[in-house]
């Protein structure tokens, strides 16, 4: 069974929207916004980062990732992901999935080589829309 809906999946992949990476080390929330891949046939997403992200990914891997489209100040659509990263160390990985990132975002394909990739094998997913159009 499926933890993403079609519904969900086709919203993840409709835009080059920003996420929010969500990490949590010792009690202390953390939350940044990143670029992300889904993957469908997968259900993971790839992001790559550095600096906090990283390091509390790496202590705790457990992850929320939240994507809203909106306009004008008004929501359309949110998915909140709910996962397992994992830091991927593999340089080859790391540069394929970032020129994917990179191209979804118009970034040149070279642009922040110094990030790491990070996958999170998504547990659970909530998919709210905001306008009929989408349902």
């Amino acid at each position: 069974m499926s933890t993403v809906s079609p519904a969900a999946e086709r919203l993840l992949e409709s835009k080059p929207l920003m996420a929010h990476l969500g990490t949590c080390v010792g009690g202390r929330p953390h939350v940044a916004p990143v670029w992300y891949h889904y993957l469908a046939d997968e259900e993971i997403v790839e992001l790559v980062t550095t600096g906090r992200k990283l390091a509390n990914v790496r202590e705790n891997p457990r992850v929320a990732l939240s994507i809203q489209q909106d306009e004008a100040g008004h929501a359309r659509w949110m998915v909140t992901l709910l996962g397992t990263a994992t830091v991927v160390e593999d340089a080859d990985e790391t540069d394929a999935a970032r020129r994917r990132i990179n191209a979804k975002y118009d970034a040149d394909q070279d642009a922040y080589a110094d990030n790491r990739l990070i996958r999170i094998d998504v547990g659970s997913a909530t998919v709210r829309t905001y306008d009929d159009d989408l349902e």
